[in-house]
């Protein structure tokens, strides 16, 4: 058994394939070179992160909901880890229950960021107290990990999937035209989400200009409204593979030759596979620290909360045209 565990909280998909390389990083210098792996169901990391071989396992754990809920959360927790009878525990972001729990379940290295009340939990000096103003991990973590003498070599993810989850992609799809552009429709809150009138003149345009295939993904709460914007627009074949499941969905996007998107949970997961990726940041901070992200902006330029109104489709169709033109060309 890993006698290192490792503990996110935060709830998204995106937030496990960018920790990869840290995972990674801290398997490496771990006993016997892997970890246990603690995270939300949200963030679906038992089907992403089941070709991982630095991670021995990973189990789910609950932390959201009215105190006292919260509070039972936090029993079970503690129940969890002195289970896993682990020496080691990492906290890869700076919430205080998860430090609180090793505590309790008498982990004696707790090794944490150290921002905020975790300090009080933790065995390490914790990072410069400055970066609590950073909302993301790759402020926080870099330090932590040079701090713990524990070497990564890139923050991309390069997200492993089964051999057999990328083959059965390529069988549904194999005789469907290419390039395969994949659409990633919905977000993680209604800021990032794109007006559907701005996605119905896009995907029409986009119809129109490609000879390949068009694939519509974002979950199947997503499924009725892929079809809506099927239907609204003719061209190039297109498909709602919205009922899928996250690792199928990432699976296809591993075999894609582009994504267009909010920043989301699809966006992250093109990236993380490898697939240019053309996000809409209209409402939320860019993300620049990965080559496979291409950023689209606003018109204006401006990133406010009514930021993604302001993306207008010509926009983005005009900075997705040299990626189109290159798979035309097969550069």
């Amino acid at each position: 058994m890993a006698s290192t565990v490792v503990i996110q909280s935060k709830q998204g998909i995106g937030d496990v394939t960018w920790n990869l390389p840290y995972l990674r990083a801290i398997a490496a210098v771990s006993p016997g070179g892997k970890i246990v792996f603690l995270a939300a169901p949200s963030t679906h990391a038992q089907e992403l992160l089941q070709a991982e071989p630095c991670i021995e396992r990973t189990l789910y754990f609950e932390s959201r909901g009215p105190e006292l809920q919260r509070a039972v959360h936090l029993i079970r927790l503690v129940a969890m880890l002195r289970r896993l009878e682990c020496d080691t525990a990492w906290f890869l972001d700076p919430t205080l229950r998860p430090a609180v729990a090793s505590f309790l379940a008498r982990i004696p290295n707790r090794i944490g960021t150290g921002l905020g009340r975790q300090r009080w939990f933790i065995t390490n000096p914790g990072v410069d107290r400055a970066l609590a103003r950073e909302p993301y991990h790759f402020e926080w973590l870099p330090p932590l990990m040079a701090q713990m003498k524990t070497p990564f070599s890139s923050q991309e993810p390069n997200l492993r999937l089964p051999d057999a989850a990328i083959a059965a992609a390529w069988e549904k799809y194999r005789l469907h035209a290419r390039p395969w552009i994949v659409l990633g429709l919905g977000g993680s809150h209604p800021l990032k989400e794109w007006p559907p009138e701005h996605w119905i003149e896009f995907i029409a345009a986009l119809r129109a200009r490609i000879s390949g295939t068009v694939f519509l993904i974002g979950g199947p709460a997503q499924s009725a409204n892929a079809e809506k914007l099927i239907a609204a627009t003719r061209g190039a074949p297109t498909v709602n593979a919205c009922d899928t499941t996250v690792l199928a969905a990432a699976a296809l996007l591993h075999e894609a030759d582009c994504f267009v998107g909010p920043d989301s949970g699809p966006m992250n997961l093109a990236a993380s596979v490898g697939t240019p990726a053309f996000g809409l940041f209209g409402a939320t901070r860019v993300l620049d620290h990965s080559r496979f992200i291409h950023p689209v902006l606003p018109d204006d330029g401006q990133v406010t909360l009514d930021g993604m109104r302001r993306i207008s489709p010509g926009n983005v169709l005009a900075r997705i045209e040299p990626q189109l033109a290159a798979l035309k060309a097969g550069i």
